[in-house]
C-alpha cells in the first residue's frame, strides 16, 4: 500500500464564522455561501447572531433549490415566472437543469422558465393564490474551471459577500471551501504522482474524504441532494478524466483500464452542527484485493419458486443469493460459458435449446444499474416456462463492480455508486478490445454460441438528479443522463439490420403501453426532463423514449439496451423497476421471433 494524500482541512464555516467574531463589523450585513447543511449555517448565524453580527449563510449548491425551501412558503403559490442565468461559458440551459426539480416542488403553480439577461442571478416573479406577490433574486457563485483534457467552464464555489448600511457592496469575492479544497489536495497529489506509463497504473486507488457534508430531502418530490454523493461523482469521473489523459486515451474512452477507482466519501458524526473541525482527507493506492468469502445462500427448488420469491426483491441481492435464484436454470439447461472476473468471481451463461429464434439476455454490465439484475433473472425464469424458448443467458457480467455496489450500499443505500459501474480493471466490459478478456469473453462466447442474432441487455441509470459540482454541475459527456426521463430504449444495429431494429422498437413500444402504471411514469418523468432540459435529444415512440443507430462493433447484429431511471431505488420503486424490466425482455422475444420469421 502506498499512502499519496493524509491531511486535515480547517472547515471553512467554523473558520469563517471566528474570523468574523475576531474583526467585528457590526455596520456590515455578510453573506457566505458554502457546501454546508441547514443545520450548520443556521447555527453558525446564531452564533454570530449572538455576537451582534448580522450574517446570512447561503448553499452554494443548488443554490436555488434552498433559497425557495428556506426562504418562501411555497405552498399556495400560484405562479412562479423564473428567469435562469445564462453565461457564454455554460451551456445554455446550465442554469435551467440546475433548478430541478423545481417543476416537481411546485405541482399547484403555473411555472414558467426562461432564460434571464444575468449571468449570476436567478430572478423570480412570484404570485400566491390570495393575489399578493413578491419578486425574488437567487444570486448562484460559480468560478472558472478547466479539466483534464483541457475543457472549460464555469462551477459552484464559496463566496462571500458583505453590505454597508446604504446597501453597497464592500466585499464580493470567491472563497475556496473546505469542499473544494478536498477535492483539489486528492486531484493535486494523483496528478503529480509518477504513476507507471501502462495501464493499469494501480490494482485499487481509494479516496476517503469523511466530511460536514449533508444529505436533504426536497419536499414532495423525492428527490434528495446530497454532498457526500455529488463529491464522489466529482471524485470518480475527475480521475477517469485525468487517467485518460495521463494513457493519451480521447476524452470518455472507455477502453481505459487505470485499476479500480473507489472514492469513499462519508459525513462525519458530530453532536453539534459545528463541532467537527476538520475535514480529513487520505488517498491510497494498493493491490486489488483478492474477493471476500462469501455466505452461500441456499438455491430454490424449481424454476417455478425461483420466479415467485424474485419478483418480490425490493433490494438489489447479494451476489450469493442472485446466484441461488438462478441456480435452478442452470441445473434445467446446464453451464455453457464460463469466464473469470478480473478479481476471480465465476461468470457463467446457460443455454436453452429451443425451436425459436435464439437471443441472448444479460444484466450487470453496469453494476450499480440493479433493476436489471432481477429484471433479467425474471424474463429468464418466464422464457424457461415457454416450451419453444431458445436463449442464453448471464445473470450478472461484472460480478466485481456488483460486490462494490454491495459494499456501498451497506453504509450508503441511496446513493448512486458510479464507481461500481465498471469493472475491477476500470473498463467498461462492452468495449474491451484486447486480452485478457475476462468479463468480456461470456458475452461474445454466449453470442457466437448461440447463434443469436439479438442481444439483449438490461441496464440503469439514476433515478435522482445526477451532478458534477466542482467542473461545470453538468456531468460531461452523459448529459442526456442527468435528470431522469422516464423508461429508455438504445438499439443498436448492424449495416443491413435497421428495418429489423425500427420494428423491434415499433413492437416493443407498443407492448409497454399495456404494462399497468408504464405510461403515466413515463410521461411524468418526460414532462419533468422536458421542462427542466428544455430540449428532448431522442424520439418518441409510443410513448416511450428511443435511440436507434448503427454500431457495427456489437457482438450481435442487433442489441437492445434497457434504461430504467433504478440508481438508488428500494421498495415498491424498485419491484416496480425490475417488473418493468421483465416486461421489456418478454416484449422484446416475442417481437423477435415475429420479425425473424419475416426476415
Amino acid at each position: 500500500m502506498t499512502t499519496l494524500l493524509s491531511t486535515a482541512i480547517d472547515r471553512t464555516l467554523n473558520q469563517w464564522v471566528q474570523a468574523r467574531i475576531e474583526h467585528p463589523q457590526p455596520d456590515l450585513l455578510w453573506q457566505l455561501w458554502c457546501f454546508e447543511g441547514l443545520d450548520a449555517r443556521r447555527a453558525a448565524e446564531q452564533q454570530l447572531a449572538a455576537q451582534g453580527i448580522r450574517t446570512r449563510i447561503h448553499s452554494a449548491y443548488k443554490p436555488l433549490i434552498h433559497a425557495l425551501q428556506e426562504d418562501v412558503d411555497t405552498a399556495n403559490l400560484q405562479s412562479v415566472q423564473m428567469h435562469y442565468p445564462v453565461h457564454a461559458s455554460a451551456q445554455p440551459n446550465r442554469f435551467r437543469l440546475e433548478a430541478y426539480p423545481l417543476a416537481a416542488m411546485l405541482p399547484q403553480a403555473d411555472l414558467e422558465m426562461q432564460p434571464g439577461t444575468s449571468q449570476t442571478h436567478y430572478t423570480l416573479a412570484l404570485r400566491w393564490q390570495d393575489g399578493h406577490e413578491q419578486q425574488l433574486a437567487v444570486f448562484a457563485p460559480n468560478r472558472p474551471f478547466q479539466n483534464a483534457h483541457g475543457n472549460s467552464g464555469i462551477t459552484p464555489c464559496g463566496w462571500q459577500r458583505a453590505t454597508d448600511a446604504q446597501g453597497q457592496l464592500v466585499v464580493d469575492e470567491a472563497i475556496a471551501t473546505d469542499y473544494e479544497y478536498a477535492y483539489e489536495h486528492a486531484m493535486h497529489c494523483i496528478r503529480q504522482h509518477r504513476w507507471p506509463a501502462n495501464e493499469p497504473f494501480f490494482g485499487r486507488l481509494t479516496v476517503r474524504v469523511v466530511l460536514p457534508g449533508f444529505e436533504q430531502a426536497i419536499t414532495g418530490t423525492g428527490e434528495v441532494m446530497s454532498t457526500p454523493e455529488a463529491l464522489h461523482e466529482e471524485f470518480y469521473f475527475s480521475l477517469l478524466e485525468h487517467f485518460q489523459q495521463h494513457s493519451g486515451r480521447e476524452a470518455g474512452d472507455r477502453r481505459l483500464q487505470p485499476g479500480q477507482i473507489v472514492p469513499d466519501i462519508r459525513i462525519a458524526p458530530q453532536s453539534h452542527p459545528l463541532a467537527l473541525e476538520h475535514i480529513t482527507v487520505l488517498v491510497e493506492a494498493l493491490a486489488l484485493p483478492s474477493p471476500a468469502a462469501e455466505s452461500t445462500a441456499q438455491s430454490l427448488p424449481s424454476i417455478a419458486a425461483a420466479d415467485t420469491a424474485a419478483a418480490l426483491l425490493s433490494t438489489a441481492p447479494s451476489l450469493a443469493a442472485a446466484a441461488a435464484l438462478a441456480q435452478p436454470l442452470f441445473k434445467a439447461y446446464g453451464q455453457r460459458w464460463q469466464g473469470s472476473s478480473v478479481q476471480g468471481r465465476t461468470i457463467a451463461a446457460t443455454y436453452k435449446h429451443g425451436a425459436d429464434h435464439a437471443v441472448v439476455l444479460s444484466g450487470g454490465q453496469h453494476a450499480n444499474e440493479i433493476s436489471g439484475v432481477t429484471g433479467g433473472l425474471r424474463g429468464a425464469l418466464a422464457l424457461a416456462a415457454q416450451p419453444d424458448s431458445h436463449f442464453a443467458y448471464i445473470p450478472i457480467e461484472n460480478p466485481d463492480g456488483y460486490a462494490m455496489h454491495q459494499w456501498y450500499s451497506s453504509y450508503a443505500p441511496h446513493q448512486m455508486h458510479h464507481a461500481a459501474r465498471y469493472t475491477a480493471l476500470g473498463d467498461d466490459l462492452e468495449y474491451r478490445d484486447k486480452a485478457p478478456w475476462f468479463e468480456s469473453a461470456v458475452r461474445r462466447d454466449a453470442i457466437a454460441g448461440s447463434g443469436a442474432q439479438l442481444h439483449i441487455s438490461l441496464h440503469g441509470y439514476p433515478a435522482h438528479e445526477w451532478t458534477r459540482p466542482l467542473t461545470g454541475y453538468v456531468p460531461q459527456n452523459f448529459d442526456l443522463w442527468t435528470i431522469p426521463k422516464g423508461f429508455f430504449l438504445i438499439l443498436r444495429h448492424h449495416h443491413g439490420w435497421q428495418a429489423e431494429a425500427e420494428a423491434l422498437a415499433e413492437q416493443v413500444t407498443h407492448a409497454l403501453q399495456q404494462v399497468p402504471g408504464l405510461p403515466q411514469y413515463n410521461a411524468r418523468q418526460l414532462d419533468l426532463y422536458q421542462r427542466h432540459s428544455g430540449r428532448q435529444p431522442f424520439m418518441l415512440i409510443n410513448g416511450t423514449p428511443c435511440t436507434i443507430s448503427a454500431n457495427n462493433a456489437s457482438p450481435a447484429p442487433v442489441t437492445l439496451i434497457t434504461e430504467f431511471p433504478d440508481q438508488t431505488l428500494t421498495g415498491d420503486a424498485l419491484i416496480f423497476a425490475h417488473t418493468v424490466q421483465r416486461a421489456a425482455v418478454l416484449a422484446t422475444y416475442a417481437a423477435w421471433q415475429q420479425i425473424m420469421q419475416n426476415r
